[in-house]
């Protein structure tokens, strides 16, 4: 019998499949490796049930994003947490994940923790600014964890966040038999020293948060490599104003002459800081052309 279904996780070539209101355990068809086309988790299939067990994934359904590092399918949602202070947020590296995602159309969401330690409100507006969801937190006193619980309703959601900035207290909040389950993988599997390993799906309700090390690093952004032309298409603040330049064919929104991009940041209608991450990213890239990559 056929069912359709996800992929909660794969290990040593079993994929564990939630179908049907249960989790069937199943191998990849052997044409999936001919086609070089590996399972991963959250990727939504056909499997064939079979009363010997010997259950078989089908078909892989039309993913709408893949990431490789870490290999999970289909993400609907990234937040990207960050502390105020201790450690002190880089709005370098949260605009950096935010590029990923637009890139890989997944929607970005910034959280600020520790706004009892320091508020939020500048860090907010930048990205409020930005058109871009973004929530403040204390997770010692619980304020705005509810909003972020609400946000990963019905979704597939990853949590980035570096070490420090309050990523573990923040999924506590959200469901502490979560932190209790990737806890415990965390330990025996060596988390902080790279240690691959692959994504597990964890259900809370109607959603699913993907647990892995690669996501508490930015090992999302490993092999995602943007020409400079490109990069302006992922900072959604832009879209506006892109093809409106005086030499709209050259312009690098950098510093140009009648650059209407450099003229919204002038009058505030984008925020400088977000302009300066773009400035640095187009800058690293440059030189790279697409027959290099």
């Amino acid at each position: 019998m056929q069912y359709d279904g996800l992929i909660i996780k794969g290990i040593g070539g079993f994929y564990y499949v939630e179908a049907a209101a249960q989790i069937f355990e199943c191998k990849a068809k052997g044409i999936f490796r001919k086609e070089k086309i590996t399972p991963v988790a959250g990727d939504r299939v056909v499997i064939e049930v079979r009363d010997n067990g010997q259950n078989t994934i089908e078909e892989i359904k039309e993913r709408k994003n893949i990431l490789s590092r870490p290999p999970v399918a289909n993400i609907d949602k990234l937040f990207i947490v960050s502390a105020t202070c201790e450690p002190n947020p880089s709005t370098l590296i949260i605009d950096r994940l935010t590029v990923i995602a637009e890139k890989n159309n997944i929607e970005p969401i910034v959280v600020f923790t520790k706004k009892d330690l320091k508020p939020s409100d500048e860090l907010e507006e930048i990205y409020r600014l930005a058109g871009i969801k973004c929530y403040s937190v204390s997770c010692l006193t619980g304020e705005g964890t509810d909003a972020v619980k609400k946000e990963i309703d019905g979704a597939i959601s990853a949590f980035t966040g570096n070490t420090g900035v309050g990523k573990s207290s923040l999924l506590n909040a959200i469901d502490p038999a979560l932190v209790r389950s990737t806890g415990e993988i965390s330990s025996k599997l060596g988390r902080g020293k790279h240690t691959t390993r692959q994504v597990e799906l964890y259900k809370i309700g109607n959603a699913y948060v993907a647990d892995t090390p690669g996501f508490s690093s930015l090992d999302i952004e490993s092999g995602e490599v943007i020409l400079k032309d490109d990069i302006q298409f992922y900072f959604r603040e832009f879209n506006d104003y892109i093809g409106t330049c005086k030499f709209a064919s050259n312009c690098s929104h950098i510093g140009d002459k009648g650059c209407s991009i450099v003229d919204a940041v002038n009058n505030g209608i984008i925020s400088k800081s977000r302009h300066e991450s773009y400035k640095m990213m187009y800058d690293e890239v440059k030189n790279i052309k697409e027959w290099q990559l």
